[in-house]
């Protein structure tokens, strides 16, 4: 009878460190889509963090990750680059992610070889980091290394620009202390709407500080970089922390042909917050489809104001709209899906690469 009894103790104490666990693994192969034979050394990397791998002789990999959702994505020389969403759910499962081999067609050729702009660097260089780097004192410090990898498309019918690259981007952060590079699905802008677009896949690698003084300026930029973030303000729903962390939401109500401003009595009334502890994620489905994010604690920085001057200058005001789904799900460490259901304008649009931070980034 002890004994039983010792047994279950050991069994209910190592089932409290597994709940108690911060981190968890995700074990998977790679492999041809055709041909299913495995690859080796494909690069295997959680969006947006510094976690990343390359497969074995097998095409096999294993990843530690934190406690969270995040877009696996996988790239190999030759092959279409590929993303798969995973959650703490997928621990117990090892994975396989079947990826294809490239195929351009004559065609496609033609079109993009005819609307290639000869030096588009040149040309569009400084146009394409004022809006894929950003315009913010980070963006001064941030550097690509290799421009030469980036191919311009103008089309003039559409009156849009395309950026294409052929490796991913490596950008140095020396504000925040990162390396990133960035496997850029396409970049447009559309000279009609003014409406820029980039889609991509980031790597993060941390830099190795030159002394204490240097890591220290890294830490206070970074804290700087998060405070009225979109990555803060997800946590900040997930964990019900608004009124602390000194947001505030409002809803936008169409009055005529301007919106009007409603501050809900309950915020997380008005957003129907609803947490599935089963699968440790949130999900919002707010009762307006438009929604105002107010960040008190900070002011915006001089050059936003001077490219807005309508603006507030006393807090950071974001525009959140709601595309085609009514709802997102919102997971532990600040990743939401899907990301394509919301759009942004004001402050948080404003903000690019260069004050990106990754899911990984825990503020100390």
């Amino acid at each position: 009878m002890k004994k039983i009894f010792f047994i279950l103790i050991i069994i209910a104490y190592s089932s409290t460190l597994l709940s108690q666990s911060t981190h968890y693994y995700i074990t998977g192969k790679v492999i041809d889509a055709t041909t299913k034979t495995p690859l080796q050394v494909a690069s295997v990397f959680a969006q947006n963090t510094t976690i990343g791998t390359a497969t074995d002789a097998n095409g096999n990999f294993k990843l530690q990750l934190p406690n969270g959702g995040y877009d696996l994505i996988i790239t190999y020389t030759g092959y279409e680059t590929a993303a798969r969403r995973i959650t703490t759910a997928d621990a117990a499962n090892n994975i396989t992610v079947e990826i294809n081999q490239q195929q351009k067609s004559m065609a496609e050729v033609a079109i993009k070889s005819s609307s290639e702009v000869k030096d588009g660097w040149a040309k569009y260089g400084s146009f394409f980091i004022e809006n894929f780097i950003g315009n913010t004192p980070n963006s001064k410090q941030c550097t690509i290394k290799n421009s030469d990898s980036l191919k311009f498309f103008f089309y003039k019918r559409k009156n849009r620009l395309k950026v294409l690259s052929d490796a991913p981007v490596e950008i140095e952060n020396h504000a925040l202390g990162y390396r990133i590079k960035y496997t850029l699905d396409s970049f447009a802008y559309d000279y009609n709407t003014h409406a820029s677009i980039y889609t991509g896949f980031p790597l993060f690698e941390e830099m190795v500080p030159a002394n204490e003084d240097e890591k220290t300026l890294w830490e206070i930029n970074r804290k700087k970089a998060y405070n009225g973030s979109l990555l803060q303000f997800m946590r900040t729903i997930y964990n019900e922390d608004l009124e602390n962390d000194e947001f505030e939401i409002q809803l936008l109500v169409k009055n005529g042909d301007a919106d009007r401003a409603i501050a809900p009595d309950d915020i997380y009334t008005a957003l129907n917050y609803t947490k599935d502890d089963s699968t440790q994620t949130v999900e919002i489905t707010p009762s307006q489809k438009n929604l105002a994010i107010i960040y008190k604690k900070e002011k915006p920085d001089a050059p936003y104001t001077t490219a807005n001057p309508q603006e507030p200058i006393d807090f950071q005001l974001t525009y959140l709209f709601f595309t085609d789904a009514p709802s997102i799900i919102i997971e532990q460490n600040g990743y939401f899906y899907d990301q394509s259901d919301v759009t942004f304008n004001g402050w948080m649009a404003w903000e690019k690469i260069a004050d990106m931070l990754p899911y990984d980034y825990e503020k100390q």
